[in-house]
């Protein structure tokens, strides 16, 4: 199976439903622990996470997501700032012509479908980012991974990534699970 024969909105779905129960799962003492996100702390990437559902939204809707924020400001139900922020995004995405639309995302104009492909690895990767940094279970389901982790290997360079926002791969522990190496590379470690 392509990533064409898929309907990556499914995947997005699964990885939101995914980072939803480990954003559920963050007590308010770990909100300034580290994160694999070196730049971020829990709370951070919280703010990043929820801002990266509405950018999302944005893609759909013709809009550049340069002109949303990187981050949501503090709210003190994250939780319930993801379900909204989800709410508002599948009032765009859940129509079918969207995904073979040009679209603008941070590094540049793809169909629909792609930007679909992208803002699952993100999710995904910064869910592993949350869980690592939170003492949750890290690894998100294999079925949702795998295919997300072959297309980041066929659309990511390897190597240094101008254009990207990545850091260059990391090999793999030998004990890596689906959602580690699709972390490992975007550049994690933990």
């Amino acid at each position: 199976m392509t990533t064409t024969e898929i309907d990556p909105r499914t995947l997005y779905t699964d990885a939101l439903d995914w980072a939803a129960g480990l954003v559920a799962g963050v007590r308010a003492d770990q909100l300034h622990d580290p994160t694999p996100c070196t730049e971020l702390d829990v709370e951070g990437l919280l703010r990043h996470l929820v801002a990266t559902v509405d950018k999302f939204r944005a893609v759909g809707a013709g809009d550049s997501p340069l002109t949303k924020p990187f981050q949501v400001d503090p709210v003190a139900d994250w939780p319930a700032a993801l379900t909204e922020a989800r709410e508002r995004m599948w009032t765009v995405w859940s129509d079918d012509a969207v995904l073979d639309t040009e679209v603008t995302v941070p590094w540049g104009s793809v169909p629909g479908r792609a930007a679909v492909w992208g803002y699952v690895n993100e999710t995904l990767v910064h869910g592993w980012d949350l869980a690592v940094a939170t003492g949750q279970p890290a690894e998100a389901p294999a079925e949702l991974v795998l295919p997300v982790l072959a297309a980041a290997r066929a659309m990511i360079p390897g190597g240094e990534r101008e254009g990207f926002p990545f850091d260059p791969p990391v090999d793999p522990a030998a004990t890596a699970g689906p959602t580690e190496q699709l972390a490992n590379w975007s550049g994690r470690r933990s």
